[in-house]
């Protein structure tokens, strides 16, 4: 059994996702659990060098997490050949012209999404990696949360029989930043610094109604900034420019309809931050981030509206939970081994930059369908059917 290293460059880890779930949560977990162990019993272990434009935030991040390498200097980095992937964690705005530099270095890319602010750019960045022939990937977690996994479970073993639709909601209220701080950066709600609800929640909309329930074929969809005005980071006060919330159906190609809801100007009374119901005729499932539960067509009670007299039904006490019967891993980890296993034995990875592409053609199909009030095909993009 042999070990490797293998180094990866990781741009904009000193973010809130880039810390906690890719390098905390991902790469450090799979250091300390000994790397990443191939088929062949070989064993793969990341050497990260973390890349910013603060020095003094990356070196603490480094000295916290055992990590001997940093830098403010990305082309030094993307010379270096004993790195071979290169990773993108940044705000929207600066990573599709990193990700062409590190493409033209050679590197294997696994980024965030949207892996660009547009589909010309997002296509381009595919079609420039597909040409290099580097190994690409986009991150795409939620397929991996375990409340998802046991909701895959039951589709593959057709617990639903014919599905007939589908209702995700998803968001939390995000603090306006006056009398308590925001969860979420600032620059999510300008448009101008690539924010936007739509720009940040279609895409992941698009792999998970994709790869679970069938191919979006038509969307309708409206958008809101219900929250105009919130105050930054530094305590100044700034105009609200894109979308807290966006209201969208979807037609998918088998005839399902999906329902999305997605707002970070909501007070959450559900089971999670993102709840997924699907109903069938054979039974429904509601999941969450980690958990999920069912109702069988012969469970399923049987109400009459009548306002006139209390509700005689506990609706909610009138459904199963999943087993996990299953060891659950953080999702972005899970991902990140699959994506290291790619690059090291060229095990199977069907989470490629075109992919990504597709979630941001959703996000600007969305947009225009807002823009313009009316429903709008999703057009086949290239290699599709």
């Amino acid at each position: 059994m042999a070990k490797t290293d293998l180094g990866i460059i990781m741009n904009g880890v000193t973010g809130r996702m880039g810390t906690n779930q890719h390098l905390i949560r991902s790469i450090v977990a799979i250091r300390e659990q000994g790397g990443v162990t191939l088929p062949s019993g070989d064993v793969i272990m990341p050497d990260p060098i973390l890349v910013g434009r603060n020095e003094d935030k990356l070196k603490a991040l480094a000295i916290a997490h055992n990590i001997s390498r940093w830098s403010t200097d990305l082309d030094e980095c993307l010379a270096d050949p004993y790195n071979k992937i290169y990773f993108d964690s940044q705000t929207t705005l600066r990573r599709a012209d990193a990700v062409k530099k590190a493409i033209a270095a050679g590197k294997h890319i696994y980024c965030e999404k949207p892996t660009a602010t547009d589909i010309e750019s997002a296509l381009e960045l595919a079609e420039l990696a597909e040409e290099a022939g580097v190994k690409n990937g986009v991150v795409q977690d939620k397929l991996f949360l375990p409340g998802i996994l046991k909701l895959k479970r039951l589709i593959d073993a057709g617990f639903f029989g014919e599905i007939l639709s589908v209702r995700m909601e998803f968001g939390y209220w995000v603090f306006e930043g006056d009398w308590q701080e925001g969860q979420r950066p600032s620059w999510n709600y300008r448009k101008e610094d690539g924010g936007g609800i739509i720009v940040d929640m279609f895409p992941h909309w698009r792999y998970v109604i994709d790869n679970l329930f069938g191919n979006i074929s038509s969307v309708t969809c409206l958008g809101a900034t219900h929250i105009p005005k919130r105050v930054d980071e530094k305590g100044t006060p700034y105009e609200c420019t894109a979308d807290d919330a966006a209201y969208a159906i979807f037609q998918l190609e088998n005839g399902v309809i999906v329902q999305a809801n997605s707002s970070w100007a909501v007070r959450v009374d559900r089971d999670d931050l993102l709840t997924i119901q699907v109903d069938g005729v054979q039974g429904s499932a509601v999941a969450g981030l980690r958990d999920c539960k069912v109702q069988h067509r012969v469970n399923t009670p049987k109400p009459v509206w009548n306002p006139d007299v209390p509700n005689p039904f506990n609706f909610q006490e009138q459904w199963e939970n999943v087993p996990d019967n299953q060891m659950f891993e953080n999702a972005f980890k899970i991902q990140w081994e699959e994506f290291i296993k790619h690059v090291a034995d060229d095990s199977p990875f069907p989470w490629d930059l075109f992919e990504g592409v597709k979630g941001i053609q959703l996000a600007e199909v969305g947009l225009q369908s807002w823009d313009e009030k009316r429903w709008l095909e999703i057009p086949k993009l290239k290699g599709e059917s």
